[in-house]
Parts: C-alpha cells; structure tokens; sequence
C-alpha cells in the first residue's frame, strides 16, 4: 500500500516539473538601459515556451511611479495607445517592429527626457492553461547631451627628445551606469587619424597598433587627476611625433542582458591642435663663464653651461679641451667624461661635477703659471632610440675663457655709515660696515672689529666694543662685556660683506667716534690663516643735544556741582615734550576752599592701577572715578557730593620713561590748575511719603504700609542723619478732635514704642533700609479700618558745628485701610446646614407617614377583601 502511495506521488511530481517547464516566459532586455536625450532608442522583448498560434501578439505600456498604467502601441489593437501618446504614435515617434513570430521591437525616435519611465512588454495569452510570466518590466533612463570635451592645445613647438603632455578635460552630469573612454589620436600628413592610446570604458588601456613598443617601453603615460582631466604624456617626442592632435570622449553603458559588451551611447571629439618637433641641434647652447684671474696655488673653478630644450631627458658626454693662448701647439684634453659619468680621458687631478642639472663644473687645485691658457667645453647630446640603443641627436663647443695664473692680494673697500642714528637719550643706534670692491680672496675670510673713541677734545683713547674673527666667533671688549650678555649692544654679519652695529638703548656716554676694522685672512698650508691685509673706516661721529623734558597740564570742568548731592566732572589734558614713550601717572589732590587742609584724593599709576588716597574715606569709595580718556587726558569724577567736598581741585602728573630694566624712572612732574566746588548750603530738605502694596484685605490677614523718607539738597553722610517715626491710626468712629494718640513709634536711636491705648491693634515697626519704615497691622479686624498717617522729625549732624540738629516735623498724606467682606463665605454654611436639615426632616416625615397609614389600614373593620364581598352579592 505504501509502495503504492509514494509511485503515485513520484507521478505527480514529475507532471508538475512538466507543466513548469512549459511556463510562457516574457523576457526584456535587464535593466536599466541608459540612453542619452535625442537619440534613437530601441527596447526588445522576446515571449517562448508558450501553446497556441506561432505568432504571438504584443503590447508595451509605460508604468508610472504611483503605479498608473500608460498605454503605448499594440500589435493588434490600433486604438490601444493613451491619448496622451496618440500623437506621438501617429507620426512614428514611437513604433513598433515586430522582429518574429515571438519577438519585437519598441522603437522611440529622438527620445525625451520625460521618457524616463518603467516599460511594460505583455503578451496576450493563447495557453490552455495560464502558466509563467505575461509581462516583463526594463527600466529605461533618459540623461541629458552633458558630454563636454575641452582639450588643452599642447605646444606648438617642443624640442627633440622632451616630453608632450596632451590635456583632455571632459565633463558630463553624473549618471549611474554610465561609463567614460577617452581616446588620443594623431592626424599626420596623410590625413588619415591613427589611434594612439584609449582609456576606458572599464578603466583599462588599449593602444594603437603604431605604438603598442612604445607603450611597453614606458613611452606612453597616463596623467588621470580629478574633476575630469585626463593627460597623455609622451616621453621622448620624436619628429615623426609631429602632427596634429585629436582627443575623442565616449560615454559608454553596459549591454543588456549584464554581458560584458559595452555599448555607446554618446562620443565627442576635439582637435587639440598642431604640434612641431624642433630638432636637438638648434636648441643646444653650450657656454663657459667669463675670464678668471687666479693666484698661485688657487684651484681653478670652472662652469660649463648648458641650455637645451629637454635637458633633463638627454645623456651628456663632456670633454673640458685648454690650449696655449700664443702657440700653434693644439688643444689637449683635461678630462672626457662618458654619458654614465666615467671618465674616459684625464688625468687624476682635474675634477668635473654635475653641480646643476644645466652646469658642470671642472677642479684644477694648486693651479701654476702653466696652467694659463684658453679653456673650451665640448659637449655630446644623445637620446634614447629604443632597444637600449642611443644615438647622438648633436655637438656644441663653448666659446673660449682665458684663464691667467699670477700672484695677487686681495681688494677690497670698506664703507661705515649710521642707518639709525639717536635723537634723545635711550634711543637705537645702528651702523653698517660694508665691504665692496672684493676682489682675489677666493676662499679667505673676513673679520671685523668695532672700536669707539670718546668725543673729547685731546682724548685719543680708543676702546674694542667687540670683534667677529676670522672663525665667525664673537669677542667682546672688556668694558662692554656686560652689555652685549644682557643684549643691550649685538654685533651681526647681516649679509655676506656686511657687519652690523646696533645698540638698543643710546646712553650719554656713548656718544663719540666709532669705526669697523675689516681685515682679510688668507688660509696656509698648516691648515691656519694667515692675515692678508686690514682697512679701517673713516670713524661715524654720535652725538645730539640732551633736552629737558617738559611736561603742561590743564585742567578743565567738564560737570559742575551746582547743589549739593550732584556729580562733579572734571578733565585734566597732559602735553609732554623732549619725552620718549612716556608714561603717566595722575594724582588728585584737594583743597578747602581756604586753600588750607591739603588733601590726596585719587590716583592712577603709570601701569593704570587705581589706588584710594588717604584723603578720601573708604566708605566713598563708589562716589569717586578716575578714567584714562586717550593717551593724553584723565577724567575725574565725584558722585554726590557733600558740604564737606567744597573747595579746589587738581591734577598733579608725573612722566615715567622705562628704562633698560622693566622699572619705571621718573622724569618730571607738573601740576595743573585748580577747578573749585563752590555751591550755596541751605541745609538738608526732608521730605516723607507713604505707599501700601494693598489697602483692602481680607479679615485676619496682615496689612503693611511703607513711611518713606527722602532728602533733597545737600546730601548728608549716612551715619549723619536720623529720624523720629510715629504711625497714627484715626478711626472712622473716633472724635476727629479728641486728639490722636501714636499707633507706635520709633525714635532716632532705634527704640520702638507702642502706646498704652492700642492695646487691641496687634502691630510692629520696622526699618527695612536708610528711610524706609514699615508698619505692620497683623491679623486685621474691624477695629484696624480706617486712615493710617506717619510723621517723621530729621536729625542731622552741622558739618561746621558738629552737632545734632532736629529738623521741622513732617506729616505724610494718609492711606486708608479698609477690609474685605466676603459675603458668600459668611452665608455659606448657614445656608448648607438648613438645606441638610430641612431634607432630613422632609425624608422622616415620609417615612412617618407611611408607617402610620400601614398600621390604620391593616386594624380597620371595615375592610374586607374584594372577594368575600362578590360571593356575598352572589348569595
């Protein structure tokens, strides 16, 4: 039975993998396909293992993104396309070809950017049974024509053997799937254009049949760099390189189906212009330096210059050649070097080096008179050919140098002259001492030595400030030892024949005669130096006239105090002459209007630290300011200011110069004019104010009630004032006049009282600041209604006298207290507890009732059941 059941199975199996097998298959090109705006695009679709007729009919349609379906051509159907696209279809922009029994074609001529879209392929079925797949879907994307070739035109001329370098810039809006090849191209006389060298699509080279040994050389480079630059650069260009050059830009995309075929979809091409290759021989300069005049025992130094196009690229072969100047004898060779650089032909003590790229230079130590003569420089340009093989490309000799063996001492000039010279005392001083007209110190040396004189009448002593020898070392002279360790005098060679004297800070005892001794040294054959000859300058005189600095000052009211307890402004302007970066420092200083009692109030140093004089209480500090306006005025000021501030003020200015060390020295001072405060002092104005947050409140709250004092005129000190505060309270229902007694009070010491008769007013005092007093009314009730007034008696202290004095007693306005009755709270719960009550009463009263008209119902006689009453009337 189970053997059965599984060949039954196996039957049934293999009957499906049948019928898969004859699944209709829709099959179009894999996508997406990647064309290019305005070209000609061509979409396949293909229908096999499909029942029915041979010809199979087809229909495309364009998907959108939100999934809506477009008709576009039938086979079959002439009315099947969209509206949208009749038109189109009409004048065969769009047509389809039908390839086969089974395939066709979707042909869209000059097609858009807007058809960019997802295209439907479906074929109608003609199966018995509906099997496999009727639709295909290919993506196609529609670029713009972005494909921009700009070549860089090379050369036009470029000499034999250099390289050429041939730009391409191309540039397109990126794609995806989208590929670049650029290609180079040579057009020579023939007119026809031979491919050199392409790269890309899928970043591999293929050379032109013409160049292929020259690329496996390393002829041929490749210069790929960002933003679309593609370079070419051909080494070692040769005359048959001379042509004109195209550059040709491709973009590329995958054949369908994911092959590895490639297909093109765009090509531009550019010429980038014509190229001459010049010859070797006419770029090829070859040149000695000018005549030489040498000692005995020098070594001769000769340069042999080259000029060609292409230097670098070409193998030199050099010979140096010297023949006598008055003799028929001929030229003999010095040294012949190879292109590998060995020596071919010499003797062993002429040297030649490659000291630059473009000069070689030929050695001849310990020269004699023998060696006089006409030297020349031969030499032989070769260029690689291929196969290893070279060839000479061309030969040039030098002109003829004479060379002139003698004895000579070397020459020389020394010039001493003051680039900055000192107008005042501290001030720079620098000399340079120049060495020109240098002539035949080949490889000596020269030293200098500074010396100074004093500029006295008579007085020929002469002092070393320091000397740079022969080794470069610096040696200082023994009286200025200290001051060129500290730094305050440095001795440079600033350029090759120049020695520089410079002192940072002139003192006056520097003045006088300086001079630089110059002296030539010569090396010997122990390896020392002998010295060969000695200039001194004519000496540079320093010297000015010390002047006495000046210093003015004026001051000025900027702000004037017109009573007291305003702000007094005054400006002092400084003007200092003969100083040198000064610096100042201010100090205020007061009078009494006397001109007695002379006082520090403020001052600023020269580093602009403000310090409070002795003169001025600590307590004020906030009342006093002192500003640096600009480089040359302060700004003085007082805030409120007091009787006691009367009388006459000034700036007294000090100059400081900075010395050699960070201190300050003090150069001279001056004292301005007097600026007076002078007002009338009538004595202090008291005046008092009251003010409440609220004048209704509820019962029980606390109701506070500010007695505000205030002084006008002269300002008195804050220890100098008091006051005496009394708070009285009339009620609406007393007797207006009876006489009010005070609520409470507070004397001028402090000490509060309440009165005897208040006792039912719960209430306190206090001082919250300098003039205010506060009164507080705690757990209010209807006795505390009514008007609320404080009066106030000043004390102030006579500045004269120094004494106590009480002032005319001041009475505020009042301020009415009143409170707050809230008229549903008080009702409230009475109203509560009769609504509780009287439906208390109401549900008992039901309930009452009920129980009495059960019981009376239930004992009553007469009531008797319904039926006993028919069988009665029955009867």
């Amino acid at each position: 039975m189970h053997k059965g059941k599984g060949v039954f199975s196996l039957f049934i199996l293999f009957l499906g993998l049948a019928t898969l097998c004859e699944s209709r298959v829709v099959s179009v090109p894999a996508g997406p396909l990647v064309r290019v705006e305005g070209q000609s695009v061509s979409i396949r679709c293909n229908v096999s293992d499909y029942q029915g007729p041979r010809d199979q009919e087809f229909e495309w349609a364009l998907i959108l993104d939100n999934g809506a379906e477009v008709q576009l051509i039938s086979t079959f159907d002439p009315s099947y396309p969209d509206p949208s696209v009749k038109d189109r279809v009409n004048s065969g922009s769009i047509s389809i070809k039908k390839l086969s029994d089974a395939s066709v074609e979707l042909i869209i001529s000059k097609v858009r950017a807007t058809d960019s879209a997802t295209y439907r392929c479906s074929t109608p079925s003609t199966d018995s049974v509906m099997s496999g797949n009727y639709h295909a879907d290919v993506e196609l994307r529609v670029i713009g024509d972005t494909l921009r070739v700009v070549p860089s035109i090379p050369q036009p001329a470029v000499s034999e053997g250099e390289p050429l370098e041939l730009q391409c810039n191309a540039s397109r809006a990126y794609t995806a799937h989208t590929f670049l090849s650029i290609t180079w191209s040579i057009r020579k006389e023939t007119n026809t254009l031979e491919d050199i060298l392409t790269f890309g699509p899928d970043s591999g080279v293929k050379v032109g049949l013409g160049f292929a040994q020259r690329y496996a050389d390393g002829g041929l480079l490749l210069d790929l760099r960002e933003g679309g630059f593609y370079g070419l650069v051909m080494k070692g260009v040769k005359p048959s390189d001379q042509g004109a050059y195209v550059c040709t830009a491709r973009e590329w995309t995958r054949q369908p189906g994911g092959g590895k075929g490639w297909h093109k979809i765009l090509e531009r091409s550019e010429e980038m212009g014509k190229v001459m290759v010049t010859p070797l021989a006419q770029s090829l300069v070859v040149s000695v330096e000018k005549n030489v005049t040498l000692n005995v025992e020098d070594t001769l130094n000769l340069t042999c210059l080259l000029a060609a196009h292409g230097l670098l690229s070409l193998d030199l072969e050099l010979t140096w050649l010297v023949r006598a100047v008055n003799s028929s004898a001929g030229q003999r060779i010095l040294i012949h070097v190879g292109r590998d650089g060995q020596v071919l032909n010499g003797s062993e003590l002429v040297g030649m080096s490659r000291v630059k790229p473009d000069a070689f230079r030929l050695i001849l130590p310990k020269v004699q008179r023998s060696d006089s003569g006409l030297y020349f420089c031969q030499v032989k340009a070769w260029l690689p050919q291929g196969s290893g093989r070279w060839y000479q490309a061309a030969e040039k000799t030098s002109d003829p140098v004479q060379v002139l063996v003698t004895r000579l001492d070397p020459e020389f000039k020394v010039t001493l002259t003051a680039s900055l010279t000192p107008q005042f005392t501290s001030d720079p001083t620098e000399m340079v001492c120049q060495v020109t007209n240098l002539l035949n110190l080949r490889d000596g040396r020269l030293s200098v030595s500074w010396t100074y004189a004093v500029n006295t009448p008579g007085d020929s002593s002469i002092s070393t400030i320091a000397s740079i020898n022969e080794h470069g070392v610096l040696v200082p002279g023994e009286k200025y030892q200290q001051r060129l360790y500290r730094g305050d005098i440095a001795v440079t060679r600033s350029e090759q024949n120049a020695f520089r004297l410079r002192m940072l800070r002139t003192l006056d005892e520097d003045m006088g005669f300086y001079s630089c001794i110059v002296t030539a040294w010569t090396p010997n054959r122990q390896a020392g130096w002998d010295k060969a000859k000695e200039i001194k300058s004519d000496p540079v005189t320093v010297q000015w006239k010390p002047k006495t600095p000046v210093l003015s000052v004026v001051a000025h009211r900027v702000r004037e105090a017109s009573t007291g307890g305003s702000t007094f402004e005054m400006s002092c302007r400084v003007t200092g002459q003969n100083l040198q970066n000064p610096g100042y420092s201010v100090l205020i200083r007061f009078e009494d209007a006397q001109g007695r009692n002379p006082q520090k109030i403020l001052s600023l140093n020269a580093d602009s630290v403000l310090q409070l004089e002795e003169g001025m209480a600590a307590s004020r500090t906030d009342s006093v300011a002192l500003e640096k306006m600009g480089q040359q005025e302060y700004r003085f000021r007082l805030y409120g200011v007091q009787v006691s501030d009367r009388g006459f003020y000034c700036c007294e200015v000090t100059a400081w110069t900075r010395e050699q060390s960070s201190d300050w020295s003090r150069a001279v001072s001056a004292e301005s004019n007097k600026i007076e405060i002078a007002f009338a002092d009538s004595g202090p104005v008291f005046n008092v104010s009251i003010h409440s947050d609220r004048y209704r409140v509820l019962p029980g709250d606390t109701a506070k009630m500010e007695c505000i004092l205030s002084t006008l005129g002269a300002t008195p000190n804050t220890d100098d004032v008091a006051f005496d505060v009394r708070w009285f309270q009339s009620p609406a229902r007393a007797v207006e006049n009876g006489g009010a007694v005070p609520l409470i009070s507070m004397d001028r010491w402090g000490v509060v009282k309440k009165s005897g008769g208040n006792e039912s007013t719960e209430c306190s005092l206090e001082r919250t600041d300098r003039n205010t007093f506060v009164l507080s009314v705690h757990r209010t009730q209807d006795r505390d209604v009514g008007e609320y007034y404080c009066t106030a008696k000043p004390w102030y202290i006579l500045p004269d006298a120094g004494t106590w004095r009480d002032g005319p007693e001041l009475t505020s306005a009042p301020v009415i207290l009143s409170i707050k009755l809230a008229l549903w709270d008080s009702l409230k719960m009475p109203v509560l507890y009769g609504v509780v009550a009287a439906l208390a009463i109401g549900a008992l009263s039901i309930l009452l009732g009920l129980l009495v008209a059960n019981c009376c119902l239930s004992r009553n006689p007469m009531h008797t059941p319904r039926s006993k009453l028919m069988d009665l009337e029955i009867d």
